[in-house]
């Protein structure tokens, strides 16, 4: 029996990745960037607010402190965001840079893979934005034949 690399057992279970297996990680990392606060928090990291918010639509990447991210993200707590902004970075998705300033700066900003991860999240938020109407719609279509 041939014995593998540990690169080759890498490669090997990175092949075998199956989120619809109960025992993959990848239903970690889908249960983590599919929480709102990950994915608003990686739209508003490349500048994808919305015209009421004041945000730039560009979509350019751009640092942000942590300020910046609690007005533009409404209804997210202290608590919440250091946590998102923590997993995120532990993730790999953002860096944080802690600038020796008076009083410090500390931005965050999307890392490549963040990046790559940024248009499937920017899409997502889009549909759910462009098709709230049709999903309020079926709701009450649905809860009136339900009753």
């Amino acid at each position: 029996m041939a014995t593998a690399t540990a690169a080759q057992k890498r490669a090997r279970a990175k092949s075998e990745y199956d989120a619809f297996l109960a025992q993959c990680p990848s239903r970690k990392l889908l249960d983590r960037i599919a929480d709102k606060w990950v994915t608003l928090v990686l739209a508003a990291l490349r500048g994808g607010g919305s015209p009421q918010s004041g945000a730039d639509c560009a979509g350019e990447p751009r640092p942000m402190r942590y300020s910046e991210l609690s007005r533009q993200l409404a209804g997210v707590s202290q608590k919440m965001l250091t946590q998102t902004l923590r997993s995120l970075e532990r993730d790999g998705l953002i860096t944080r840079t802690v600038e020796p300033t008076v009083p410090v700066t500390v931005t965050y900003e999307l890392t490549d893979l963040g990046l790559s991860l940024h248009e499937v999240v920017r899409g997502l938020k889009g549909w759910a934005e462009t098709h709230m109407d049709d999903v309020f719609a079926n709701r009450a279509t649905y809860d009136t034949r339900a009753s």
